[in-house]
């Protein structure tokens, strides 16, 4: 991780070398790992309140997935339009902003008595906070400090949002089963708060802001004046990208995926395998291990990424992930057996693996514009998980069970992997590898 940076001289001159060193990069991608982490906390609560909010309030499950569809929808829609922000205002002040969001909602669930204010507070509020700490904010902390090692970097900061599932999801899942769901929510906007004064004082927008090169990259990038127009400039880019073809199978994979994840597993794997008998800490913990196999499996998809065809591995992906799906209901029960835990390494791996490939194929079609075509891309993936978080729980208040959804969902990924062998390649230019 040593690369020779270089001081901006005042006078307009090349930097001048200083000795090799940790490229700051390296540093600013720490900060937003953790910062990512922070937000994270949230990600892990849905699944674990469904069943205490439906005994304490009587609402139905469908009412408590339609609150949880509202913040995975405004998570996508929100990220294209914070990737703008970012190049406007910068990422510290959005980050900082979008985390001050999502503990002031949070926060406020504690003192909700009707449906409505769960799906302001944690529909809303929550929605626009975390769309904007999206994983448009990865894309555009790897497209701007790095130029080499960003399907790895992408990886990484990925596997931050399951690293932050890893550390909450145990000590939420015991404080719900403790009886009381509120510590919970109080925590979560409890880790958002810390996490600001490390964006404010260690985050950086620009390489340029304290003199180096990118990582990798041969000459110094003077840091580009402010993009005025944040939201006209996402919209122009949505469409001028939905001209394209790649964007739509991009789009249409992506919001499978987090059909299958998000809105699928997150939202609903708890309380279907309650309904198996399961006790929610036990649950929970399995949602935690996947957590951790979902870092391994996300790292090695973006090490993958740097090395092989982007398509070819988006297709292996989703039909794998197609193929545990199927299995899935045959596999819950009131107990930890070693084909549930097969499973949870399996899905855990394959998690969020396609996230790496997508950012590269949005890079090599778009260019400067790919982290705000990204942006799109992710808001389809949360599209998709709306739904499902909704349709799911609609699916078991009317069947009584989640096997429909599970062999659904299985089918839709089968149908994601033949997506993604369809896209095109591109050649890429050196002036677009650059961006």
């Amino acid at each position: 991780m040593t690369q020779t940076t270089e001081a901006a001289a005042v006078d307009g001159t090349p930097p001048r070398p200083r000795r090799n060193r940790i490229h700051r990069a390296w540093f600013v991608a720490a900060v937003a790992f953790v910062t990512i982490i922070g937000a994270a906390a949230f990600r892990s609560v849905p699944g674990l309140l469904i069943d205490p909010l439906h005994d304490e309030f009587g609402w139905s499950r469908g009412t408590i997935g339609a609150a949880v569809s509202i913040n995975l929808a405004l998570y996508g829609l929100t990220a294209p339009f914070a990737a703008a922000l970012m190049d406007r205002f910068g990422m510290r002040r959005v980050v900082a902003v979008a985390l001050t969001m999502i503990a002031i909602g949070s926060g406020l669930t504690v003192w909700m008595t009707a449906a409505w204010q769960l799906l302001l507070c944690w529909g809303l509020l929550v929605g626009l906070g975390t769309g904007s700490m999206a994983l448009a904010f990865a894309a555009t902390v790897t497209n701007r400090w790095f130029t080499e090692r960003r399907g790895l970097v992408t990886g990484i900061l990925t596997a931050a949002s399951a690293s932050g599932q890893l550390i909450f999801l145990p000590v939420l899942a015991l404080m719900v089963d403790a009886g009381d769901w509120r510590p919970a929510a109080v925590t979560v906007a409890l880790a958002a708060l810390a996490v600001v004064p490390f964006v404010w004082l260690l985050l950086r927008d620009h390489p340029a802001d304290v003199g180096v090169k990118p990582y990798g990259a041969k000459e110094f990038v003077p840091k580009p004046p402010p993009a005025r127009g944040a939201a006209r400039r996402a919209v122009t880019v949505l469409f001028s990208a939905a001209r394209t073809g790649p964007f739509w199978l991009l789009a249409g994979t992506f919001a499978i995926c987090g059909a299958s994840t998000n809105g699928l597993i997150q939202t609903h794997f708890v309380p279907a395998a309650h309904d198996h008998g399961m006790p929610v800490p036990a649950a929970a913990s399995l949602l935690a291990v996947i957590g951790v196999f979902d870092v391994v499996g996300t790292i090695a998809s973006g090490w993958l990424t740097d090395r092989f065809d982007s398509r070819r591995l988006l297709a292996v992906y989703y039909a794998l992930r197609g193929v545990s799906l199927l299995f899935l209901p045959m596999l819950l029960s009131a107990t930890v057996h070693p084909s549930m835990l097969f499973f949870i390494v399996f899905y855990g791996l394959d998690w969020v693996a396609t996230v790496p490939p997508t950012v590269a194929l949005c890079r090599e079609h778009y260019g400067e514009d790919s982290a705000i075509v990204f942006g799109w891309v992710l808001a389809s993936h949360q599209v998709g998980a709306a739904l499902v978080a909704f349709l799911g729980g609609v699916a078991r208040d009317v069947f009584g069970t989640y096997d429909m959804v599970w062999y659904a969902s299985g089918a839709l990924c089968a149908a994601a992997a033949l997506m993604a062998l369809v896209i095109r390649r591109r050649p890429v230019s050196p002036a677009v590898a650059a961006a």
